[in-house]
This record gives C-alpha cells, sequence and structure tokens, in this order.
C-alpha cells in the first residue's frame, strides 16, 4: 500500500450474505469490506432492501427518487455486519435502500421489471449519501446491478461538491450477466440522449448496465488475474472484448479470498468433529456423517463432491458424461446444488438410477454445503469459465483435493499435483470429458496410495487464500484510482 491515507468506501452490492444470497457475490460482499476495514478504513455498505431480509433495522432517512419522470420514495434503512478479521472483532454498517413497488416481493431477481428496480437502486444510492452525511472517496460498484452508479457519479453528479473528489471502482464478477435491456431504459435517469452511445452505455439497441460500469468507472477489475485476460477475448469477452481492451490500463485482476474464520474445519460447528493438518484422521468421522445424512451406506470409499449452482457454465455436463463409469466402481458421489431444471432432473435421475451411491440434495443449504466440503474426498469443479470460484477455495480449506479445469481464477489457484508432486489439486485444459475423465481418474489414483493422498491433503490445507493479500490490492487500487489525470 502506497499511503497511510484511511479511506471512505461504500461497497455497493445486489446481495451481501446473509441478508440475502444466490451465489459468490453475496460472500465476497460479506466478507471483503469487513477485511478492508480491519486496516483502519471507514467502509460502509449498501443493498436493497429485499422483503426476505430479516435483521435489526434503524430508519435513517428518507426522499424521492424521480425515475423516467416518475417520482418513488426511498426509505433508508440501516442494519450492521459483524466481522472478525485479523482477530479483530468488528461490525459495518449496512444500508437497505427500502421501497414498496420494487423491493417488497418473494426473490431477489427475474422479474420483468429487474432493470428499472435496480435504476431505482442506483439512482437511490447516490442520493442517500448527502442524505446521511457520509461522502465516500471510492464508491465501489460490483456486477451490473451497480452499473449505472459509475454512470450517473461522472454524467449528474460529477459538478457536485459532494461528490467532486469520489472515484468509482467497478468489480465484475461474471460478464456473461450483463444488465442489458432495452434502449428506453436510458431515458429512466434524466440525461442528454447524446449520450447514449457505443462509446458509453449502448450496446447493440441495448442500455448496458454492465457496460456502464466498465466504460465509466475510475477503475475495472476482475476477479482473477486470468480473467481479467480471458475477458479481452472474444472466446470470454461475451461481447465486451472492445470496450475492455480500450480500458485495459484501467483493468486488473484479484483474486478473491474467503473469510478463514467462517470457514475454519478446527472450529466449524457446522461439523460432526473438527480437524486441522495435524488431525486430518477426523475427516473420515465427516464422511461417514454426510454420507449418513444423504442416506448413503457407511463406507471407506473415496466421496466425490460438488456444491454448485447448476448451470451450464458449471460443466455440469462432463460430470453427467463420465460419472457413472466412475460409479461402477467403489465410489460415492454427493452433489448440493439448484439452478436450471434440466441439470436438477439429470441429477435426480442419477440418484434414482444408483441410490445407494448417489446423494443429492436440491437447494442451497450453508450448514450441509460446508459438510460436504469437509466430508468428501474430491471436489469438483470442471467450469467452462470461471471468473473465479469459490468452491475450490474453500475445499482446499478443508482438505478435499480439487478436479478442476485450467480457467480463470481456477488456474490461479489449482496447481497439477502430478506434474511436479506439490500441487493441490488436478487440472486438465481442454474442455472435454476425455479430459475430465483423465483428471479424475489421476485424482483416484493418488486416492489409492494413502500416504501420498495425506501428503496431498496437507499441502492443500497449507494454502493460504484468505483475503489479507487481496484486500491490501483492493486498498492500492482504490488509492490508484483516487490520482487524477493531469
Amino acid at each position: 500500500m502506497s499511503s497511510n491515507r484511511k479511506l471512505k468506501v461504500l461497497y455497493v452490492s445486489a446481495e451481501i450474505s446473509p441478508f440475502a444470497r444466490t451465489g459468490g457475490l453475496a460472500e465476497v460482499a460479506a466478507s471483503l469490506p469487513g477485511f478492508i476495514a480491519s486496516y483502519g478504513n471507514d467502509v460502509r455498505a449498501v443493498m436493497p432492501g429485499y422483503k426476505q431480509i430479516e435483521t435489526d433495522m434503524e430508519y435513517r432517512a428518507d426522499f424521492p427518487v424521480i425515475l423516467g419522470g416518475k417520482s418513488e420514495t426511498c426509505i433508508v434503512r440501516e442494519g450492521s455486519m459483524n466481522f472478525k478479521e485479523k482477530d479483530l472483532p468488528g461490525s459495518i454498517p449496512v444500508y437497505f435502500i427500502c421501497n414498496y413497488n420494487y423491493f417488497d416481493r418473494d426473490g431477489i431477481y427475474c422479474f420483468n421489471d429487474d432493470g428499472e428496480r435496480f435504476a431505482f437502486f442506483c439512482e437511490a444510492v447516490l442520493k442517500m449519501l448527502p442524505e446521511i452525511g457520509f461522502k465516500p472517496d471510492i464508491i465501489h460498484c460490483n456486477d451490473w446491478h451497480t452499473g449505472p452508479v459509475c454512470m450517473l457519479l461522472k454524467e449528474k453528479y460529477a459538478q457536485s461538491m459532494f461528490f467532486k473528489d469520489t472515484a468509482a471502482v467497478f468489480t465484475i464478477h461474471n460478464l456473461q450477466y450483463q444488465g442489458n435491456f432495452h434502449g428506453g431504459m436510458f431515458d429512466l435517469f434524466d440525461l442528454s440522449r447524446e449520450l447514449f452511445t457505443s462509446e458509453k452505455s449502448e450496446f447493440y439497441g441495448a442500455f448496458s448496465f454492465m457496460k456502464c460500469g466498465i466504460a465509466y468507472a475510475d477503475k475495472i477489475n476482475t476477479v482473477s488475474r486470468n480473467y481479467a485476460l480471458e475477458i479481452q477475448t472474444p472466446e470470454y469477452g461475451e461481447g465486451m472484448e472492445g470496450i475492455l481492451k480500450k480500458r485495459v490500463k484501467d483493468l486488473s485482476g484479484i483474486i478473491n479470498g474467503i473469510s478463514y474464520e467462517e470457514y475454519n474445519p478446527q472450529k466449524d460447528t457446522d461439523l460432526i468433529k473438527n480437524f486441522d493438518a495435524g488431525s486430518i484422521e477426523a475427516k473420515k468421522d465427516n464422511k461417514h456423517a454426510l454420507q449418513k445424512e444423504l442416506g448413503l451406506p457407511i463406507a471407506d470409499v473415496p466421496v466425490i463432491g460438488i456444491v454448485s449452482r447448476l448451470s451450464g457454465q458449471k460443466g455440469l455436463d462432463l460430470v453427467l458424461e463420465r460419472i457413472r463409469e466412475f460409479l461402477a466402481g467403489e465410489i460415492q458421489f454427493v452433489l448440493l446444488g439448484v439452478g436450471e431444471h434440466y441439470y436438477e432432473g439429470a441429477f435426480k435421475k442419477l440418484k434414482k438410477e444408483l441410490p445407494e451411491k448417489v446423494g443429492i440434495h436440491i437447494g442451497f443449504d450453508a450448514q450441509l454445503a460446508k459438510r460436504v466440503y469437509a466430508g468428501s474426498d474430491i471436489f469438483l469443479m470442471p467450469s467452462r469459465f470461471e471468473p473465479c470460484g469459490l468452491g475450490q477455495i474453500i475445499s482446499l480449506r478443508y482438505g478435499t483435493i480439487p478436479v478442476v479445469r485450467e480457467t480463470g481464477g481456477l488456474a490461479e489457484t489449482v496447481t497439477d499435483y502430478s506434474k511436479h508432486k506439490k500441487g493441490n489439486g488436478f487440472t486438465f485444459a481442454d474442455f472435454n470429458s476425455d479430459s475430465f475423465e483423465d483428471a479424475l481418474k489421476r485424482a483416484l489414483a493418488v486416492y489409492s496410495n494413502r500416504n501420498e493422498w495425506t501428503r496431498l491433503v496437507k499441502l492443500a490445507m497449507a494454502c493460504d487464500f484468505s483475503w489479507g493479500r487481496s484486500a491490501e490490492k483492493y486498498i492500492g487500487l482504490y488509492e490508484t484510482a483516487l490520482v487524477k489525470d493531469i
């Protein structure tokens, strides 16, 4: 870090665990702000006030938000998010943007008016700040839902004395989800139509929330160095590779971390028995408990696990193509996930075919997820693409060996053990079932040698993917965002 300046940071996210969660974004939003605050910075978070949120809140402010000529009332309520990082307990204020019309409904996404809902959120975030008297140095926006905050900061509020020294950082967690809506969505923001261009927010005739963030943020980052390079290519750029290459000097990649307090096999109360690298034999107790919980015979056989959103991105077709061949032997397979109906149905069918070999839980259960991480021997993540991935990092923490495809953050966090006996998992490059099968066979071959497998598990558990180094890089990114071009 280049200075001792203490920063004021507003962390903007559509979801933050435990208040609302659909995937990794919420996990990152729950842990990264706390770690940045632990360096003495004033960090606060803001998210929509969804109906499902159950936490103590206090009224902070209310004000009108004009959207497309229509006035909607925003009520800001404040809660808090506890953290314990660097052995220091603390809490972060969390502001909830509440509005009956937009957020008082069951669920988070997939409504016909999502564009309008998150346009309201973006407008309300900036209007909120003078109302609550918090003047941030950095507004850190995350994924498409928050992209227009960057546009509004530069085009609507740039001349305001309140915001004149505020910089925007925009993090791309997954470029595939872009928030592209009809072109008329731009008019909700009361900006000149001359600004609706392909250099800024227009994307093949649509208004793109994601492109707003990329075009207007002072600094852009994504969640691994590899993914930052990949998204500048047609294969992974999702049509945005042109503007990303144009802004390459402002684009970086910072690998995600996890909270080593929350994910700690030594202390995790969700496990049947705690363990560390010096007592990995206790993983067997967790395996047997997992087998019992998912209705499988208790046996000392390799258990292959998946915790995942069920979508094509995650490489599940490769698993479905080859897993039956492996299950013909003395192997069990467990999966926890929810997502596309096709994959839910395919894994349910697998369970019906092989009830003594397969344990499936469709849905999300944070406690069961930890038991899958702790009780499995091998963790599969054969993703088609993966910006960062948290599953492989969590599995390493629990001594469960990842088998992953060499893409994005997976390639940055998992090193193939087969190549030099110093790796922490098994990898494959080509996205096909033969390559996947070869990697899993190599993992199982090492598993059959108990001494070598124990050594590998200890190597995995020695890895450090806590937030420390990455949080320092984010603070450095904030400082560079504040440096004005002369």
